[in-house]
């Protein structure tokens, strides 16, 4: 969560000037808390917070930034910020968690208003509805989660309006459009999703012994005509139900065409054709929805990694217990057996194991897990916890036995969110998709128009009329763009649900699209390109020491400080030491900004930055002043150490880019990322320090927030599409400007799952070429099955025109929908390729 620090009155509105001296005030970014929620939420929020005991008050600002801020006031005598902050956020969750919101962008009716105003008012009725309203795009509709679900809304609106239903998704619940196509309608039946294939083989069983009978048997022709009549019905059950639900919705669409031809054809005498043509339009569609719910299944197995029951701690004498895993409470204790699967997030209060977090983050390799030092201090504020303590829902132990602290409910789980994310993403479109929805909704009715006209041609050609009407037949058939319809969904379905197998978060296909599109990639430096925390690089000993006794020396005064720079040296040094024993540091004075003094052996030392010498009137000699030169010009935050009357030496500590970012920014070049760019808020000159390892094209240093705003805004009028990549918290704001925002090591933010449209589940700038790989190949091959369908239906129409009939069109219609569904598939096996230069391990 974003926390802006309300240091003055102005800080935090106008109505804070009268605050006691003794009150604080906290700002919170009210669209961390609420991420897409509006105006009654978010007075929910500050009503809910002002009737808290311990909260002073709470109430809205507006400020310099877009969005609105929570302010909150309270005694740092009674509370510390982060319990404000925690219950800021659980107060919010609450609120998420009781309303639901839904946007529907109507299409059809755009014109209709007196239809669109007869629908909200309906809507505003509807029992379970807070608030429905209109805005200049969409209607907004909110919701209690209670009394009515997303999907009861969705089938309302579609029941009503003569509208597409919504095609946005609804926050917080697995809602999707009501569309014909959709899998609860091609497999709904007492045979599950089997039932169209089912029927389908009836059907084609059907018809063979129907020929069988006519071919063989000699039998009554009243026989065969029933036999084809059953090859009819289990043809077509499943294709009237979805052509029914278009033309109720005003759509004709693919369906239709095939059921008017098999009729027509019945009509004529073809009563075998008719039955040949259901029965392989119901094959197609069947195994077409087949490889669809193959693509769906690996999403949806996501959800089935959480185990159903957890081992919990409980009571006085502290026996475990086995509960439902949705009885879990914030701060329960879980019992973790060794090669269990975990069965919430939170965060190891004791034992020490490797955990599998591939289900969730992608990462291949066990990470390491060990106890919080403060448990307090952890429950306070989790979301800052390292890496090495949070573990997730869904995960695998390994060999050795954990208790967990849950952080979260089930239904609030990385794994759960990921999954409410992934399945809300298969309802976003790309605008290829849009494309080829507004031209079937054309095209569809122009066939039918010519067809119509074709009817006549017995007045220009000299036929029977049964000829005539038979070649109209197999027009329809011809032209049905069924391969066009799946053409997009299919490959995109495909993509998004290798991603989530790999770690990678698609929000939707229109992000998968962008991210294929951009031609420059801009990244933060601290925590993306490099580690994210200070280390020691260089250490220089003069020529009367030796690196042991400067690092040794250094270490056992910094050990007496909590400055950053001091953990780095203490953590490192030792590193470095390898065991060699450190001294004792006394009588230890901090000069703030400068450095620090201690008594170390009876000597005094002093370590810290040049200017602590120079105003001590101690100038450094000359090889060391050139030293330090050489280590500032290189970027490094340089400490100098001087005991008693000798210069030990100097440290260069960086924040040092991580193992593996130079080989993604190769990698990213060979994948055809024009540009790539570092945006940095450390100085220009330790910005192109970092830039000159990594190989990025070039650094802008100095950048506060905003100002990363206005370079990405400039990158996108010099080159067009921009993608930046950031932890999703402090780089949100340039993350939504970017054509497409990618976050880093979003497993454990939520912000970073809220914000991003592509999230890295691990904190490893490897999965970043991967992501652009998938991207890239999901745009070939959306081009090639639009190119292939296309160009299919343009062979077909003109062929059937001159003669063609309809058992060929047939075969090689359905074909090309098979081919093109393959062609899609074939995103579920993109592999992970190894990086140019294979990255050194790095212990963390």
């Amino acid at each position: 969560m974003r926390i802006i620090a309300c240091v003055t009155d102005r800080d935090c509105g106008a109505s804070d000037r009268n605050t006691s001296p003794a009150i604080k005030t906290l700002a919170l970014e009210l669209a961390d808390l609420l991420p897409s929620s509006d105006e009654r939420c978010a007075d929910r929020l500050t009503y809910g917070l002002a009737a808290d005991a311990i909260i002073k008050e709470a109430h809205l600002i507006a400020g310099a930034s877009p969005t609105p801020r929570l302010c909150v006031h309270y005694d740092p005598g009674t509370v510390s910020s982060v319990d404000v902050q925690r219950r800021a956020r659980q107060a919010a969750e609450t609120i998420t968690t009781q309303y639901g919101h839904l946007s529907w962008s109507p299409t059809d009716i755009d014109n209709d208003q007196t239809i669109l105003a007869a629908v909200i008012e309906k809507l505003r009725a509807l029992p379970g509805v807070v608030a429905a309203q209109q805005t200049p795009r969409s209607v907004e509709v909110e919701f209690e989660r209670s009394a009515v679900t997303g999907q009861e809304i969705v089938d309302a609106i579609a029941e009503w309006s003569r509208a597409q239903p919504p095609a946005s998704d609804v926050e917080g619940d697995h809602t999707h459009p009501e569309d014909p196509s959709d899998d609860e309608h091609r497999h709904g039946g007492i045979l599950g999703e089997r039932s169209e294939l089912v029927f389908a083989g009836l059907s084609g069983a059907l018809l063979l012994t129907g020929w069988l009978l006519a071919a063989f048997a000699g039998t009554p022709r009243a026989v065969e005509v029933v036999v084809y009549c059953l090859a009819f019905f289990f043809g077509a059950y499943f294709t009237v139900q979805e052509a029914y639900a278009s033309v109720r919705h005003g759509r004709f669409e693919i369906d239709f065409l095939m059921l008017v031809s098999a009729a027509g054809a019945a009509a004529l005498g073809e009563i075998a054709e008719g039955a040949l043509l259901l029965f392989l339009f119901s094959v197609g569609h069947a195994l077409e929805g087949y490889a669809m719910g193959r693509a769906r299944r690996a999403i949806e197995a996501l959800a089935e990694l959480a185990p159903k029951t957890a081992l919990v701690r409980r009571g006085r004498t502290g026996d475990t217990i086995e509960i439902p895993v949705a009885d879990l409470r914030v701060g329960d204790i879980v019992v973790v057996r060794p090669n269990m699967r975990l069965a919430a997030d939170g965060f190891v209060v004791a034992g020490a194991s490797s955990i599998d977090q591939a289900p969730v983050t992608g990462e291949s390799v066990p990470v390491d897990k060990r106890p919080v030092p403060d448990v307090a201090a952890a429950t306070a504020a989790p979301e800052l916890l390292d890496a090495t303590s949070r573990v997730f829902a869904g995960t695998i132990n390994g060999s050795g036995a954990l208790e967990i602290q849950v952080t979260r409910l089930a239904a609030d789980s990385t794994l759960a969110r990921v999954v409410r994310l992934v399945a809300q993403a298969q309802t976003k479109t790309t605008s290829t998709q849009r494309f080829t929805d507004r031209f079937q909704r054309i095209f569809v009715p122009t066939i039918l128009v010519g067809v119509v006209l074709l009817l006549f041609a017995g007045l220009v050609v000299d036929e029977p009329f049964t000829a005539t009407v038979y070649r109209a037949l197999a027009v329809l058939v011809a032209a049905s763009p069924c391969a066009l319809a799946i053409a997009t969904p299919s490959a995109v379905l495909s993509a998004v649900a290798r991603a989530a197998r790999a770690g990678v978060l698609v929000k939707g296909g229109a992000a998968l699209e962008e991210l294929g599109r951009v031609q420059v990639l801009a990244f933060d430096k601290t925590g993306t390109l490099t580690e994210g925390r200070p280390q020691i690089a260089d250490v220089i000993a003069t020529t009367g020491s030796g690196d042991a006794e400067l690092l040794s020396v250094a270490v056992a005064v910094e050990e007496q400080s909590d400055h950053p720079l001091a953990r780095a040296i203490v953590r490192y040094g030792r590193a470095r030491l390898d065991g060699a024993g450190v001294p004792r540091a006394t009588n230890v004075r901090t000069f703030i900004g400068r450095g620090i003094a201690a008594s170390v052996g009876g000597v005094e030392v002093l370590i810290g930055k040049r200017e602590l010498f120079t105003e001590a009137g101690l100038p450094l000699p000359s090889q060391l002043a050139a030293d330090v030169d050489f280590l500032e010009q290189a970027g490094r935050t340089t400490m100098v150490v001087r005991a008693g009357e000798r210069w030990l030496g100097a440290i260069g500590l960086m924040d040092v880019p991580r193992p593996e970012a130079a080989a993604v920014i190769t990698r990213l070049g060979d994948l055809g990322i024009e540009h790539t760019v570092m945006l940095s808020g450390d100085n220009q000159r330790v910005a192109d320090a970092v830039a000159a390892q990594v190989g990025v094209g070039f650094a802008r240093g100095d950048l506060m927030p905003e100002d990363k705003v206005s370079e990405i805004a400039a990158l996108r009028l010099r080159h067009g599409r921009v993608g930046m990549v950031g932890d999703g918290v402090n780089d949100a704001p340039a993350m939504a400007s970017a054509s497409v925002g990618i976050a880093m090591g979003a497993a454990g933010s939520d912000v970073a799952l809220e914000t991003a449209d592509i999230a890295l589940m691990a904190d490893d700038l490897t999965a970043l070429p991967f992501a652009v790989d998938l991207s890239r190949r999901s745009s070939r091959i959306i081009k090639q099955n639009l190119w292939a369908s296309l160009g299919i239906v343009a062979l077909l129409i003109p062929a059937t025109v001159l003669g063609l009939g309809i058992g060929p069109a047939v075969l090689i219609h359905e074909g090309s929908t098979l081919i093109v569904v393959v062609n899609a598939l074939r995103l579920l096996a993109t592999p992970v390729r190894p990086l140019t230069t294979p990255p050194t391990l790095n212990a963390r």
